[in-house]
């Protein structure tokens, strides 16, 4: 066995026993037990009781993180003229309109935003196939189909985190870095949940979030108790 086996039983151990533990106790599982040589993300995975293929029942927002995600975010953003050009003056990594489409249309996304002016919605519309699974589709409920190109790039890069269920009824998101200290980590964690319950859409019934399981990448996860998280 290698050493990234014996690290991972030796971290599982250490979890063992351990279910809906404060985010307190969760936070410092992960940190103390984080093994691999890289600095590896914090994940948070949320099972709602919510039934997607209902309308009413679809849950999807964004969130400011206060501290970030630590992650190098790629924007490319859909716009011409004067929008493309505060597109590039705020950092975005690809602006484009028919031309962009097609690159993605050939296969290329090198981005993990994007964001368009509702004018190039015609454009983007085409794309839907391609960026819709991603949860990449330019959306104006979560601020990416915008006329304010500056404001939604920085948010982007600062590591705002947008969120979508999945058909299973699951959330999931990277909050952070290992590297984080424990306040930053669970704070951004809060916000997160904050988000996803106020986006608690009309159709939900019953136990709205039913669990939440915290994680790193390489390492075993941890449920927290969501009694904390309700006002």
């Amino acid at each position: 066995m290698g050493k990234v086996g014996k690290k991972f039983l030796s971290a599982k151990k250490a979890f063992e026993g351990k279910e809906d533990v404060s985010l307190d106790e969760a936070v410092n599982l992960i940190k103390n037990n984080a093994s691999a040589k890289f600095d590896e993300t914090i994940d948070i995975a949320i099972n709602l009781g919510v039934d997607p293929k209902h309308a009413d029942q679809m849950v999807r927002g964004v969130c400011a993180l206060p501290h970030g995600n630590g992650k190098d975010v790629r924007v490319a953003v859909f716009a011409k003229g004067e929008k493309a050009e505060e597109a590039k003056k705020s950092g975005a990594d690809l602006v484009g309109a028919e031309d962009l489409m097609e690159t993605i249309q050939g296969g290329e996304i090198n981005f993990d935003r994007c964001i368009a002016t509702p004018d190039m919605m015609a454009v983007v519309g085409r794309l839907g196939k391609v960026l819709g699974p991603r949860n990449l589709m330019p959306n104006p409920r979560v601020g990416t189909v915008t006329t304010e190109v500056e404001k939604a790039v920085k948010l982007a890069k600062s590591g705002e985190v947008q969120f979508k269920v999945e058909k299973s009824g699951v959330v999931q998101a990277g909050l952070g870095k290992v590297s984080f200290d424990k306040q930053k980590i669970s704070e951004n964690i809060t916000a997160f949940i904050e988000s996803v319950n106020k986006a608690k859409p009309v159709g939900a019934k019953g136990s709205y979030m039913k669990r939440i399981t915290l994680s790193c990448t390489m390492g075993p996860s941890v449920t927290l108790d969501s009694g904390q998280f309700v006002n």
